[in-house]
C-alpha cells in the first residue's frame, strides 16, 4: 500500500482553482519530488495536502486513511510534518527551543528526538544554545527541518528546502534529505533545482498549470528529452 495518494486533487483560492487534477502516489521508503515552472502549482500542492487549503475535488489518502481537507494539526497527529519555504524558525529563539516548540503536541518524553535530530545535523547541537536567527541560511533550514521531525513524522514535506543557498549548504541538505529517508521517513518536496532533486528521486513528478506533465521514477525523467528540453534547460 502506498503511504500517500493523492487522486485528481482540484483546489485553489478564492474559488480559482490552481489545481487540476494532481496525481501523486509515493511509498513509506520513498523521495518524492514534484518540479515544474512557476505558477505550476509545486507549493500549492504540499498546501492542499497539508490541509491549508480546501480540495474541491479528489481524494487523499495517507497510510489508506482519507485524510482530504483535514486541518494541519490534525494531520500532525496523523504522521506528517511539514517544512514551509518562509517563515520556517523562531529567530529569537534558541536551535534547542525551536527544537522544543516542534514537539508541541507530544505529552511524552522527546529528548531522544532531539538527539536524532543533532545527529542528522551535528552543526546544530554546537550551536544549541544560540539564536535561530544569527545562523546562516542552510543551517536554518536545517533547524525547521529538524523541528518538524520532533512529532516523529512518517511523512515529511519539503517546500524549496534549498531556496537561496550556497552550492555547499545545498549538497548538505540533500545528503540529509537522503539520510532522513533512509531511517523510514518518507519525503515529499518541491524543488526549483530540478536536476539535482530528481537524481535523488524515487519518484518524479513534472507539474505544469495545476496538472501532471510527465510522471515517473527521477532517472526517467532525467533521460527524457522532452523533461530536458521543457523544464532542465537543455538536452537529457
Amino acid at each position: 500500500m502506498a503511504l500517500l495518494e493523492m487522486t485528481d486533487i482540484h483546489g485553489g483560492y478564492g474559488g480559482a482553482n490552481i489545481l487540476n487534477g494532481v496525481n501523486i502516489a509515493i511509498d513509506a521508503d520513498q523521495i518524492g519530488v514534484i518540479v515544474g515552472p512557476n505558477g505550476a502549482g509545486k507549493s500549492t500542492t504540499l498546501k492542499a495536502l497539508f490541509g491549508m487549503l480546501t480540495i474541491s475535488q479528489g481524494t487523499v489518502a495517507f497510510s489508506g486513511r482519507d485524510i482530504t481537507n483535514k486541518a494541519p494539526e490534525a494531520l500532525l497527529r496523523e504522521g506528517l510534518s511539514f517544512v514551509p519555504q518562509e517563515f520556517n524558525v523562531f529567530p529569537t529563539m534558541t536551535v534547542e527551543e525551536n527544537l522544543e516548540m516542534g514537539a508541541f503536541i507530544r505529552r511524552d518524553d522527546f529528548r531522544h528526538m532531539i538527539d536524532r535530530v543533532y545527529g542528522f545535523f551535528p552543526p546544530l547541537k554546537e550551536k544549541r544554545r544560540q539564536a535561530a536567527g544569527e545562523l546562516s541560511g542552510g543551517q536554518r533550514q536545517m533547524v525547521a527541518m529538524g523541528r518538524a521531525l520532533m512529532t516523529e513524522p512518517k511523512l515529511l514535506l519539503l517546500d524549496e528546502p534549498t531556496a537561496g543557498l550556497s552550492p555547499r549548504y545545498m549538497g548538505e541538505i540533500f545528503e540529509r534529505i537522503i539520510e532522513i529517508s533512509a531511517s523510514g521517513v518518507g519525503i515529499l518536496m518541491v524543488e526549483q533545482n530540478a536536476r539535482q532533486a530528481l537524481a535523488l528521486a524515487h519518484r518524479g513528478f513534472v507539474l505544469a498549470t495545476g496538472r501532471n506533465l510527465f510522471t515517473g521514477t527521477g532517472p526517467q525523467l532525467l533521460g527524457d528529452p522532452n523533461v530536458a528540453k521543457s523544464f532542465l534547460g537543455g538536452a537529457a
